[in-house]
């Protein structure tokens, strides 16, 4: 029943050597096997089986299969699927479901993919290590003492447990990128707009992307294709046209590319395996052929201090909407309406979540919004005009996904500072709005994974997966 690939359990199902209802049997089995992991909030028990059987019936009748028939999928839980719990790992949203499905859900629907459930997550997608959840911490596949990184924790834990083949996730600043790294999977967000955001939660508007997690490139450009595209309820999604990811991916070579290599992303105090496993493989790219470039980008440290005042200030005003009143959770000892708002809030809300939307309203504030806000603006748009530029003379950037390998669970929680530090490569590509993915390379002196960060320019996720495919084939 393993299959390494969608391409290879494809061909299993269209010659009818197994059954799509066999595959959610099969996957339904190793999610009940790792229950204890806490890697799914909600299971589609008796939901999968039917729509399996539904789709072996559509192949048995002679009509055509979906680009994606019988692919078993898992959906991060703030992602929205209509009659299914939608909580975003946060108890002011517990008992709430979803009353219709997200423009990336009815796409996926629509190719017949297999919807398994709703993974773990950090509440409201707000964390790196998936220790900020209502229903616990998933623990790393490689090491159960070890976070599985985050917000997007479960997604990956899920993908590299063989829980599923393919999973979504949201990436806000890494979100995607950093599990997959932690969890030795490949982790793709791709440009802003390229996916419509309608049906994700929002934490923060102007860098939410749904991404995807999968083992191989050729799944995550697959899956990307189907949910790509101009979206009428989201105006912030792009109008291109949805190129052909797979040739696109084979149009690149190895010979004659051009990778840029910042200093930046290698100081003085980066672990010592991480560096050693990423300048391994550029080394290695560069004997095939490759040549490796030095670029010069701002500090990395200036994107995240500019990242956490962005995102907070719209986390503040996009969560104001969870206020007791119209669904979810209600505090029960409230006297009016304000005391209703302030306990529900209170209790509902976790302490990461609302160390970001106390930070977001502050720096809204009359009287530090130029001092905060628009100084935040100002440096990413630097960001981006020296994104643009070091593309203009590269075909890619390159560095480590993490600092450091997956952290011990408890390792962070006590300094918010630290844990921030951990999207620090993720999250210029966060703000310069480019594709990012994070592609696996290698295992450091504990075992545990290393992944290797690249961005490319705006829309170019076929060339970006083309090259990820290339480093990962030698991994």
């Amino acid at each position: 029943m393993h299959s390494s690939s969608y391409e290879e359990l494809r061909s299993k199902l269209l010659s009818r050597e197994i059954t799509c209802e066999e595959v959610a049997r099969h996957y339904l089995g190793r999610i009940e096997a790792h229950s204890d992991d806490n890697i799914f909030i909600t299971v589609f028990q008796d939901e999968v089986l039917d729509r399996a059987r539904t789709l072996d019936r559509k192949l048995a009748d002679g009509a055509q299969p979906g680009k994606l028939y019988g692919l078993p999928m898992a959906i991060k839980d703030n992602i929205a699927m209509k009659g299914a719990r939608l909580t975003c790992a946060s108890k002011i949203l517990s008992g709430y479901e979803s009353v219709y499905d997200a423009t990336a859900v009815s796409r996926l629907e629509a190719e017949d993919a297999l919807f398994l459930g709703k993974t773990n997550m950090d509440e409201f997608a707000m964390g790196s290590s998936n220790e900020n959840s209502a229903f616990g911490t998933v623990p790393n596949p490689f090491d159960k003492k070890r976070v599985p990184g985050g917000s997007s924790g479960g997604s990956a834990a899920a993908v590299a447990n063989g829980l599923c083949l393919v999973a979504l996730g949201s990436d806000t600043g890494g979100s995607v990128r950093q599990p997959a790294g932690f969890c030795d999977i490949v982790g793709l967000k791709p440009t802003y707009g390229r996916i419509s955001r309608f049906g994700l939660v929002a934490f923060a508007s102007s860098f939410d992307q749904i991404g995807v997690l999968a083992r191989n490139t050729g799944d995550a450009a697959l899956v990307l294709g189907v949910m790509a595209g101009r979206d009428t309820h989201d105006a912030t999604c792009s109008r291109r046209d949805v190129p052909d990811y797979a040739k696109q991916m084979e149009d690149v070579r190895v010979e004659g590319l051009k990778i840029g290599v910042p200093k930046a992303f290698f100081p003085e105090n980066l672990n010592s395996d991480v560096s050693g496993i990423v300048m391994g493989k550029l080394q290695e790219l560069r004997e095939k052929g490759a040549e490796l470039v030095d670029v010069t980008l701002p500090e990395s440290d200036y994107a995240i201090a500019a990242y956490y005042i962005l995102v907070t200030a719209e986390a503040s005003s996009n969560l104001a909407r969870f206020d007791g009143a119209r669904y979810g959770f209600r505090a029960s000892d409230s006297t009016d309406l304000s005391s209703m708002y302030v306990n529900s809030r209170t209790e509902g809300f976790g302490r990461e979540v609302k160390r970001r939307i106390m930070l977001g309203t502050y720096v809204l504030s009359a009287g530090y919004y130029d001092t905060y806000y628009k100084k935040a603006q100002q440096v990413r748009r630097v960001f981006q005009d020296r994104y643009r530029e070091a593309l203009e003379k590269v075909d890619v950037i390159a560095g480590p996904t993490s600092p450091f390998p997956p952290f011990g669970i408890g390792d962070k929680t006590g300094d918010p500072l630290e844990m921030y530090l951990a999207d620090v490569f993720t999250v210029p590509a966060s703000i310069v709005g480019m594709p990012a993915v994070s592609v696996p390379v290698g295992l450091d002196s504990l075992g545990l994974p290393v992944g290797m960060h690249l961005v490319c320019n705006f829309f170019e996720e076929g060339k970006l997966l083309g090259i990820a495919g290339k480093i990962q084939r030698q991994a």
